[in-house]
């Protein structure tokens, strides 16, 4: 494809996340499966071009309004060429040149906008600091009670790209093994800050390909993610409950640090995410797993006669996702799913669903990736009254309890983890403890 294709697709694409009522990721895997003619750079290209103007979301906007032009995929993509891509005048010019496949001549409102902003940078000294930083306005008191002075600064990270970290199955492989096998393959990584079992790679690469992917000695995990699961302090013979198990990804985890011994349940109430851990179980080398889809009759009996049955329960609830706001931009500006209030009902029953299969002396461990009080602080909070043989666990005990040679990312009650402060997506967590 020529330069200017590749900003005609963009067009295309960006008017189809706009109208599109699914996640943007979907919509680009459906634009792209369609046209096999694209190759691999240009889809590149497109995609990382239109993931940053859903960074850049807000801005965009603001400079439509200021600069008179209607707020349109063609309006938003000529001004990513002016204020992301730095383009001059005369490529911008050559670019909209209206050949075929290429975007239509520029009118005399885009030429002007083009002689009056070029070289202008993407954050305007007169724009409002929530525009500058991509803060829904459903968003912006809870965030600004949250951070505090640190508002901007953690925003601003959650402008960034996320990072790539992996996890090493240690069933199979040690760290230092791995990053190895993956530096021989030309792909180099650094030890994940916290996390005693991740690696971070210094730059975008193809894993899929790579043996130790291959051979099940790594999962894609993001730091924070492996964190949560070593905070449940799962052992070798231990009985754990993963209620929200989704695709597995924490199931694993907590299967290597049991080293396969012992009983892990993974339910989820979508029975086609679960059943996508099967393959993945069977690549790590994990047999102790038993996947229990919820919605199913015969494990909803059979979760009714789990009281009191297991050490360890994680509840990895349903939740808006604030904190994946670097991996999904989109999620700033679409709930896709239930409201909010709806998510909040719902994680308070799952609570109340859960905790009588805790054993006495057991832990409960509830967490999420959104960053709002009312999903985490204050649902633990309303919890503990109505359960008063339940009490947290802090953050540093959990830590010391799983054996974590390294010093704990948080003090406090709660494990509360975000990209500016620990370069991780935002993540919480509650240890919760029932009496003997």
């Amino acid at each position: 494809m020529t330069p200017a294709a590749r900003y005609q697709s963009t067009i295309e694409l960006w008017d189809k996340i706009m109208n599109g009522r699914i996640p943007m990721d979907n919509i680009c895997g459906d634009y792209f499966r369609i046209r096999r003619f694209i190759g691999s750079k240009d889809r590149s290209d497109i995609a990382e071009r239109v993931y940053n103007m859903m960074r850049a979301y807000a801005r965009l906007g603001w400079w439509c309004d200021k600069t008179g032009l209607p707020d349109t995929a063609r309006s938003r993509v000529l001004l990513t060429a002016i204020l992301i891509d730095h383009k001059s005048a005369d490529q911008i010019s050559t670019l909209f040149n209206g050949n075929k496949y290429h975007p239509d001549n520029l009118s005399d409102l885009e030429t002007k906008t083009v002689e009056n902003i070029e070289g202008a940078n993407l954050d305007a000294e007169d724009m409002p600091i929530a525009i500058q930083t991509e803060c829904p306005d459903h968003a912006l008191d809870k965030l600004q009670d949250i951070f505090g002075d640190e508002f901007e600064t953690e925003m601003r990270a959650m402008l960034e790209s996320a990072t790539l970290d992996v996890r090493v199955n240690t069933i199979k492989a040690d760290r230092n093994t791995v990053q190895t096998m993956l530096q021989k393959q030309d792909i180099h990584s650094d030890h994940t800050p916290y996390s005693p079992v991740g690696l971070r790679l210094k730059s975008k690469a193809y894993l899929s390909r790579t043996k130790p992917f291959l051979k099940g000695m790594i999962e894609i995990q993001d730091e924070g993610s492996q964190l949560l699961a070593l905070i449940c302090g799962a052992r070798p013979g231990m009985q754990v409950l993963d209620y929200c198990a989704g695709g597995g990804g924490k199931t694993l985890a907590l299967a290597a640090d049991m080293q396969g011994k012992g009983r892990i349940v993974a339910m989820d109430i979508e029975e086609r995410r679960l059943a996508k851990a099967k393959p993945r179980l069977t690549k790590a080398g994990v047999h102790n797993v038993e996947l229990r889809p919820i919605m199913e009759d015969k494990h909803r009996k059979w979760f009714k006669r789990q009281k009191e049955t297991f050490d360890v329960v994680l509840v990895d609830a349903p939740c808006t996702s604030s904190g994946t706001w670097r991996r999904n931009p989109d999620l700033r500006w679409n709930q896709y799913g239930p409201s909010a209030e709806e998510i909040e009902a719902m994680q308070a029953d799952i609570l109340e669903r859960v905790w009588p299969t805790v054993k006495k002396g057991g832990r409960l461990v509830y967490a999420t990736c959104s960053l709002f009080r009312s999903e985490n602080e204050d649902q633990v909070e309303t919890f503990l009254k109505n359960h008063p043989d339940f009490k947290v666990i802090s953050v540093s005990q959990a830590w010391k309890d799983a054996g974590l040679e390294t010093d704990s990312p948080v003090t406090g009650d709660y494990l509360r983890l975000s990209p500016a402060r620990h370069q991780t997506d935002g993540f919480f967590a509650a240890i919760l403890e029932r009496a003997e």
